[in-house]
């Protein structure tokens, strides 16, 4: 009893803390609920984080509540369902019923749309709002002015375009402003200067012209300025004196122009970062720079600098920063001042001199006049720019060199240069005859592509016309439909180059590939390619973007169902995300579309042409599941056409790709065929990667998948096909004909592998595959056969027979088995698995499909028929 008040005063205590935690969590008000529901429809959210019967202030992800209100939203990074995937929108009208909201953070959510006008009245006690990243459009509502509780604004990474409206100075509580990667044009508004305690802004990454407004000045509480990659103009304003907090300032790629006082960065001690490459700045670099204390990184690289380097510097105690004068016109020598900086580059400049023992390792001196240096200007050079300066260069204090010297170098130089330009000519002239000897002996043409008729090929080697390539689109144009490379538009990163989904100007979906100079063969042999190829089957080459020296740009048409490797199993239209397997139908169709092009490519082509990167992530899907082959920068002309373009030549000689170089096994047709065979056996098994995993794992899948695959049973095939796959007895033989020929393709001997042209047939005709033919000669073969098939392994395809008749009759192929003729082995019983022996005529092949001279034909049968015979 003594104890009771005790456990009076600690059960008070607990009711009064869940009672407070239920006034701050809930019960939601039945309005809020209900737009929370509404939001949740609008955007597609799956129920994994948004569950439709909990409560959504104790358990959805990302909501936060006070006293039964929703205060706080945050969707970034969320996943929308499939049916909310089809057709996203900036639906969030349901906010509007949210009126304590003060937080709502969408960062990476796709939201296509325009940001609504009644942002600005209605969510009014909104204090933060982040919408990087999320694919918004349109101009940037000024209503946005009347959320004076605003603190942040996050609106970078988009597709906004229009000017910054004005009202954003109203926001006197603002203390960040980002709008950069955007499409913003116009001038800076000078009411951004009103925004006292604004700390961060960043403009960059647009189209903003005209001049830096003086205004920004009064930002005394500024700490980050960035402005770079726009079209600004003029002068810097010495108002920026003001901006006294400022501790990173880039505004780099703009116009800017004129010189910089020294008097405007004095009272900037606590700069750390300056950018003022890429503009227009001239006349000499303020001397204050060598003295603040914080300066870690400055880049006034590709100006027009001029003057020298200080002598003597007063404060050297930063010894990790970074210096970036190069493309100025710096002259004189080397000073002290690099012993204050750890990474140095003053190329392209006319410092003269030896090379200082600090300066060593770790600075970039390149065309400079120094001695001791590789890489340098000449002398000639080197005097000419220090006259034009009114200065006298003293030749690296070496005398001058006599005028008799000089004009005998000059005679020197003149006869080595006729010399090798007479070199040039009788190589050139050998190359000449060497190439009509060759063509006369060899009756193939040297086009790639079908040769109209009337129309003589043009000459090997000759370049491609960028017409014939599509649009020429600006680098501008690039970063725009991809909004600067954003991290959220980018596809995968292939071996060629990384693939971004971007959008153009007038709303066309593309897919924009990037490839870096270091792997320049792979555009120019993709547009080589382009230049003399066209097909339904290739994917459309919309245009490309060449005009930026350290990245090239092609853009292709996009593929809406991705590729086979993404859409054999798709997501489903219900909440949990459950995955949809394509039907038989579909994969037949796509199985004859990916053989469609690579038929093209092998038997239509002159000389035919390799594809080397067949696999499930190269056959694309056009919005009706119709084949479109990617992965065209491996293409090159079968091995032994010795009639190539000669850039192809030129650029495949130094290749060295993981899928073969010419010369190699990979650049045969048969090996494009060997890769089709494993893209066959993932549409009828359904595993995927098979054909994009390297030979070790396919081998050991291989072996215990094959044995499953029979010409004389059906039934086995039913153990290794897609469970998901629902097919009847008529789709199971299209099944089992698929499985056959994925087999036959995967004959570990080249030359018994079919011809592409005799996929193709069989792929439209799959039931002529395995179907009997009941002919009087087969019904007369079958009495007399006592003997069963081979066909425990590869070399028991259900073509191979043709190979020795194909070989046989040298001139009439190319030495590869067809799809064209009977088995024709003897083997020791492994072909009864679940029912009956079949005789050698039981699978007849219709010459229908796989059409072959009859005296061939019939030369095969009647020995079929002989062996069989022996061995009853």
């Amino acid at each position: 009893m003594v104890n009771q008040p005790r456990i009076v005063v600690v059960l008070a205590l607990l009711f009064y803390q869940f009672h407070s935690t239920l006034q701050q969590l809930g019960p939601l008000n039945s309005t809020e609920r209900t737009a929370l529901l509404q939001l949740r429809s609008s955007l597609g959210l799956r129920s994994k984080e948004w569950p439709l019967k909990a409560d959504p202030c104790s358990t959805w992800v990302g909501v936060q509540c006070h006293n039964g209100s929703v205060t706080g939203l945050n969707i970034s990074g969320f996943r929308r369902t499939r049916i909310g995937s089809r057709n996203p929108q900036f639906s969030v009208d349901a906010l509007a019923r949210l009126p304590l909201l003060s937080s709502f953070n969408a960062s990476g959510f796709l939201l296509p749309g325009s940001i609504p006008g009644w942002f600005g009245q209605q969510l009014v006690a909104l204090q933060g709002l982040d919408l990087r990243s999320c694919s918004v459009i349109g101009p940037i509502p000024p209503s946005l002015g009347n959320l004076t509780s605003l603190d942040i604004l996050y609106l970078s990474g988009n597709s906004l375009t229009g000017v910054i409206p004005s009202s954003l100075g109203q926001l006197s509580r603002l203390s960040v402003l980002d709008l950069s990667r955007n499409s913003l044009t116009g001038a800076i508004p000078p009411a951004i200067g009103t925004l006292s305690i604004l700390q961060v802004l960043s403009l960059s990454n647009n189209s903003l012209s005209s001049s830096v407004p003086s205004q920004l000045g009064n930002l005394s509480s500024l700490v980050d300025l960035d402005l770079s990659s726009n079209s600004l103009s003029g002068s810097i304003p010495v108002e920026l004196r003001g901006l006294r907090s400022l501790r990173r300032i880039v505004i780099g790629n703009n116009l800017l122009a004129g010189s910089l006082p020294g008097t405007l960065f004095i009272p900037l001690t606590q700069l750390q970062v300056i950018v003022l490459n890429h503009n227009k700045f001239t006349g000499d670099l303020p001397e204050i720079f060598w003295s603040m204390p914080e300066l870690l990184f400055l880049d006034a690289s590709a100006n027009n600098f001029t003057g020298t380097l200080p002598n003597n510097i007063s404060n050297a105690n930063a010894t990790a920063a970074v210096l970036n004068l190069s493309q100025n016109s710096f002259y004189g020598s080397l000073t002290s001042v690099l012993s204050r900086f750890s990474s140095i580059d003053l190329s392209g400049n006319y410092f003269q001199g030896p090379v200082l023992d600090y300066a060593r390792g770790n600075a970039s001196l390149d065309r400079n006049c120094l001695r001791n240096l590789s890489s340098q200007r000449s002398s000639t050079e080197c005097a000419s720019f220090y006259k034009e300066k009114g200065l006298e260069f003293d030749h690296f204090g070496l005398p001058k060199p006599p005028e008799k010297s000089r004009r005998n170098l000059f005679i020197l130089a003149v006869v080595c240069g006729i010399g090798f330009i007479g070199l040039l000519v009788v190589l050139l002239v050998l190359l000449v005859v060497c190439t009509r000897k060759s063509r006369e002996t060899n009756k193939r043409g040297t086009v790639v592509g079908p040769v109209p008729v009337g129309q003589s090929p043009p000459p090997p080697g000759s370049s491609f016309k960028f017409s014939s390539l599509g649009e020429s689109f600006t680098y501008q144009q690039i970063l725009e439909a991809t909004n600067s490379f954003n991290g959220t538009n980018l596809i995968r990163k292939g071996h060629s180059g990384e693939l971004f989904h971007g959008m153009l100007g007038d709303g066309t979906p593309v897919v924009i590939k990037r490839v870096v100079s270091d792997n320049e063969e792979a555009y120019m042999l993709e547009l080589d390619f382009f230049s003399k190829v066209s097909h339904i089957r290739c994917v459309p080459l919309l245009g490309h973007c060449l005009e930026n020296e350290n990245e090239k740009f092609l853009v292709y048409k996009y593929m809406p169902n991705g590729d086979l490797s993404s859409s054999l199993y798709m997501k489903s239209n219900s909440d949990d995300d459950s995955l949809q397997s394509l039907d038989w139908i579909t994969r037949l169709k796509i199985a004859t579309g990916a053989a469609e092009g690579l038929s093209y490519l092998h038997h239509e082509c002159n000389p035919p042409l390799v594809h080397r990167d067949v696999q499930a992530s190269s056959i694309l899907l056009d919005n009706q599941f119709e084949v479109r082959l990617g992965s065209l920068s491996e293409v090159c002309a079968q091995e032994g056409d010795t009639h190539q373009s000669m850039i192809t030549r030129l650029l495949r000689m130094q290749s060295t790709s993981e899928q073969g170089t010419l010369g190699s096994p990979t650049s045969t047709c048969a090996y494009d065929i060997y890769c089709f065979g494993k893209v066959l056996l993932e549409l009828v098994t359904g595993k995927l990667g098979i054909s994009a995993s390297n030979e070790t794992k396919t081998k050991e899948w291989l072996e215990g998948t094959l044995p499953y695959i029979s010409i004389y049973n059906k039934e086995l095939v039913i153990s290794i096909v897609d469970p998901s796959l629902i097919i009847d007895e008529d789709l199971l033989e299209e099944v089992w004909a698929m499985a056959v020929i994925a087999k036959s393709c995967l004959n570990p001997k080249p030359l018994r592998r079919p011809l592409m042209r005799f996929v193709l047939k069989a792929l439209e005709n799959p039931s002529k595959v395995v179907r009997e033919d009941h002919t009087s000669s087969s019904s007369r073969l079958r009495t007399t056969s006592t003997r069963s098939w081979n066909d425990g392994s590869l070399s028991g395809s259900w073509h191979r027979s043709s190979v020795d008749a194909v070989i046989s009759h040298a001139g009439k192929g190319d030495g590869r088995s067809s799809f064209n003729r009977m088995e024709t082995s003897v083997s020791r019983g492994s072909g009864r698995n679940g029912g009956g022996d079949y005789s050698a005529s039981a699978r007849r092949h219709s010459t229908e499909i796989f059409p072959v001279p009859f005296d061939e034909f019939d030369a095969e049968r009647d020995g079929m028929s002989r062996r069989e015979i022996h061995y009853s």
